[in-house]
């Protein structure tokens, strides 16, 4: 039972490090940047299609980079 109480306890550290790693890949570069700005004007909040023309990131990661810059209702 003492097993079972520790690996809880370290599913929820795996937890916050995969938190921890999803913020930082927010982190864009400069032609990550340039080219979500091309793709957004070009196809809008096509999230996916903007995702397919960037290696290593999801709809998701760039929606949440897009608000989080863009958003108008701050």
């Amino acid at each position: 039972m003492a097993d079972l109480d520790h690996s809880s306890s370290d599913d929820h550290s795996v937890d916050s490090r995969e938190e921890t790693s999803q913020d930082s890949k927010l982190e864009f570069s400069e032609d990550e940047e340039t080219l979500i700005t091309r793709m957004y004007n070009l196809f809008g909040e096509r999230w996916p299609l903007i995702a397919g023309r960037i290696p290593g990131r999801t709809a998701e990661e760039i929606e949440k980079y897009w608000t989080s810059r863009y958003s108008t209702s701050q």
